[in-house]
């Protein structure tokens, strides 16, 4: 005859399986897990624009980079402004002199947050929209932001890690660690600018 379980003996399981549980929680830490899933989407999405915009500036007889206003201008200094001017997806939060669309614009035809025409390229943009930050709010600083420099048809991509894992100072460190001039920012481009507004490009982010 079979003998079950004592009261005691599965209640001894129970509080085993629940201190390994707990454990695994510990270990794994899934909201930095989520937070590292995101920075890799970040990575790829810079990687992706990145490549696109290179790929429009080398197969275009005169690229245009972004538009060339009075006011709006990276460098303020400049009257009328002749470099460029900063952008995100995101209405006016990556600096002062921000002069970018809404959020929804992710259009590759010329009027996208990014207002470079990668549609008019022969054969077809290589990317179908522009991609936008996972988190995609102000409030935490995770938005993508653009910046060009209209005269010298160069430009940076801008992206703020929020893992442990990639942010400044982490084991995988990509932010400081770009060659960009911003350590707590994560930077790629043809050159690295600098915005008006320094090192608070995104509202101190951390």
């Amino acid at each position: 005859m079979k003998k079950g379980f004592t009261l005691l003996e599965l209640l001894i399981v129970i509080a085993i399986l629940a201190i390994l549980a707990s454990t695994a929680v510990v270990v794994l830490n899934p909201a930095e897990i989520l937070r590292k899933s995101r920075d890799s989407s970040r990575l790829q999405d810079l990687d992706s624009m990145r490549t696109a915009l290179n790929y429009y500036i080398a197969n275009t007889s005169t690229p245009v980079l972004g538009s060339q206003p009075t006011i709006g201008c990276m460098d303020q200094t400049v009257a009328p402004c002749t470099a460029g001017c900063t952008y995100s997806h995101l209405t006016g939060v990556f600096s002062g002199s921000t002069v970018s669309s809404a959020s929804t614009t992710r259009t590759v035809a010329g009027a996208g947050w990014i207002p470079v025409a990668l549609s008019s390229l022969t054969g077809g943009s290589p990317l179908s929209s522009w991609p936008v930050d996972p988190t995609n709010s102000s409030t935490s600083a995770r938005y993508y932001a653009y910046q060009c420099n209209y005269a010298n048809t160069t430009f940076t991509l801008y992206a703020n890690m929020e893992s442990a894992t990639y942010k400044n100072g982490g084991s995988s460190d990509v932010e400081s660690k770009d060659g960009g001039s911003i350590a707590a920012v994560y930077e790629v481009g043809t050159a690295f600018l600098t915005a008006a507004t320094g090192t608070n490009f995104f509202n101190d982010a951390n």
